[in-house]
């Protein structure tokens, strides 16, 4: 796999897994997966399960959802197969893929179920799930990310999370973490549910709060759409006014080289020497489009909104397809005014599906950076335009250096906007800002008093701002030292003081599945257990009795 370069940009009609479908304010986006589809050689996508290709499918789908169709206030997510809605993630995927394959597969497809939930609160985009079939696994995952679970109830579909019995694995993507803090599934009904193999359906489905409702065959589509019906009564999406409306997203401006990504406004220069990658975020070029009206006309190419996709197109291909260089160094240029600019209008229009959408697409990006295991050090030197939205990426990351050039106009400044000040939370519901000073009173309110005033170094350091400000004699230097000592160290254990340190104080339901179930999840793949000759994965599908070392650790 180390040769494959996976691509996250595709469009409905390249899909070959899932239909979208629009009728009024709802939207199905129905799966059927092909056999024969798989990202990657070597295995059938057999019983409507699914591997990275299909996620990067439902991904597009549901931004086009969020963009190109505005007057959608409901998803139904269901099956075009019979008798089977998903069978989860293809196990012979799994047993076939390397370590880091397995792990970034699993983060790719959390980041897509949260973002289903992370629509459903903060634009109010409903998602029923139309459980048509048999759901195990990752399938019942997808169905646990939705805000409502409907089953039908035909004596044999079940909804189950078999990985421990069957795989010697835990639910990858969420479905522990969903169970007992979404749906409130008693610890012991979770127990037996999640170490059974046949799973659970019909009343019993019911009570146990696995799933909302159940229906027989005949009543089932009467049943969804009641469901559907009742819930986006304070959906912030525009509705059935706005149809047509919709920006359509059209494949980014995009070059790739050995060591380069440009975009537009994103560029990523490699060093495969250092093992570093540079992100380069630049501001707009001229004033964004401030009205409604011009910023409709804009669509796609609007700044913020196409910054956000070249970002995170740019994340996801870092990655999943650079997986040796550790440290990412965030660095921003352009005019600060217009970053400001940008920033104003957002803020200024927050109320519309279209602007609330683009501040949710910068928010999960935003939030994609924080998750992924990679050093983070951002440098503001003197091209720099740490502002606004822009300096959200200083306080992603680990460490922030700042350029000291006392008594010159040109030097280096950080400007705070009203979006620093939790527009962008991130999986753990805290602004960047809440996080670095764990909302004690005393320097929140002294950064918000500042907002709108260009910091130089010696008031961003004051302030809390940044992490070190060299002048320019030691600049060089202490970078390079900086970037080698990190470069030297354990990537495994760097991961996990990145992880613990990020996100340090609270807790929700989206750090425990990436702290606690992904942690275990990547220790657990490493097992013989599970990925021995005789581990679970390896054998499944074989006809062989999985050997387990019985010793626990």
């Amino acid at each position: 796999m180390s040769d494959f370069k996976v691509d996250y940009q595709t469009h409905p009609s390249q899909y070959r897994h899932w239909t979208l479908a629009v009728d009024g304010e709802v939207a199905t986006l129905s799966l059927d997966i092909q056999e024969d589809g798989g990202i990657l050689p070597g295995y059938k996508l057999k019983l409507n399960s699914y591997d990275l290709g299909v996620d990067i499918e439902l991904h597009d789908a549901l931004q086009r959802v969020r963009f190109e169709h505005p007057e959608v206030k409901s998803v139904i997510v269901t099956s075009l197969k019979d008798r089977i809605f998903c069978s989860g993630a293809n196990i012979f995927m799994l047993g076939l893929s390397t370590h880091a394959w397995k792990v970034n597969f699993c983060k790719f497809t959390n980041e897509t179920r949260n973002g289903i939930e992370d629509s459903s609160r903060h634009s109010g985009l409903k998602f029923v799930a139309a459980v048509n079939g048999a759901c195990a696994g990752g399938g019942y995952e997808l169905a646990l990310a939705c805000d409502e679970i409907v089953l039908v109830d035909d004596r044999s579909s079940s909804v189950s999370l078999p990985e421990v019995p069957l795989l010697g694995v835990l639910p990858g993507t969420g479905g522990l973490t969903r169970v007992t803090d979404k749906r409130h599934v008693r610890h012991d009904h979770a127990d037996i549910f999640c170490t059974s193999v046949e799973g659970v359906r019909g009343q019993r489905a019911v009570d146990w709060r696995l799933v909302d409702a159940i229906a027989k065959p005949a009543q089932f589509a009467e049943v969804v759409a009641k469901h559907v019906k009742q819930l986006p009564a304070h959906s912030k999406r525009a509705g059935a006014a706005a149809k047509g409306q919709g920006v359509s997203l059209n494949p980014l401006h995009k070059t790739t080289t050995a060591d380069s990504l440009h975009y537009d406004f994103v560029q990523v220069d490699i060093d495969r020497a250092k093992r570093t990658a540079t992100l380069t975020v630049s501001a707009p070029k001229a004033a964004v489009p401030s009205t409604i009206e011009a910023i409709h006309q804009a669509g796609d190419s609007w700044y913020p909104l196409q910054m956000a996709r070249e970002l995170d197109d740019a994340i996801l291909h870092l990655r999943t397809n650079e997986l040796d260089i550790g440290t990412w160094l965030l660095k921003t240029k352009g005019d600060s005014a217009l970053a400001l600019q940008s920033d104003a209008v957002l803020v200024q229009h927050q109320a519309h599906w279209l602007v609330n959408e683009t501040i949710g697409l910068l928010r999960r990006t935003l939030a994609r950076l924080d998750v992924s295991s990679r050093s983070l050090f951002a440098l503001v030197d003197e091209a720099s335009c740490f502002a606004g939205t822009l300096a959200e990426l200083a306080f992603c990351a680990d460490r922030a250096y700042m350029l000291a050039l006392p008594g010159i106009d040109q030097a280096p400044h950080i400007t705070l906007s009203e979006l620093n000040m939790g527009y962008f939370p991130m999986v753990n519901h805290q602004s960047r800002l809440q996080r670095r000073f764990y909302e004690e009173t005393e320097p929140m309110e002294s950064v918000r008093a500042v907002i709108g005033q260009a910091l130089n170094a010696e008031q961003a350091l004051a302030l809390g701002l940044i992490t070190a400000a060299p002048d320019d004699i030691d600049w060089a230097d202490e970078l390079r030292i900086a970037i080698e000592e990190r470069a030297a160290m354990s990537p495994d254990s760097l991961t996990g003081l990145e992880a613990n340190l990020r996100f340090s104080q609270k807790e929700s339901m989206e750090t425990r599945i990436f702290g606690r179930l992904s942690a275990w999840q990547n220790w657990i793949f490493n097992r013989p257990n599970a990925v021995g000759d005789k581990g679970a994965l390896k054998v499944y599908g074989k006809g062989e009795k999985a050997a387990f070392d019985m010793n626990r650790v």
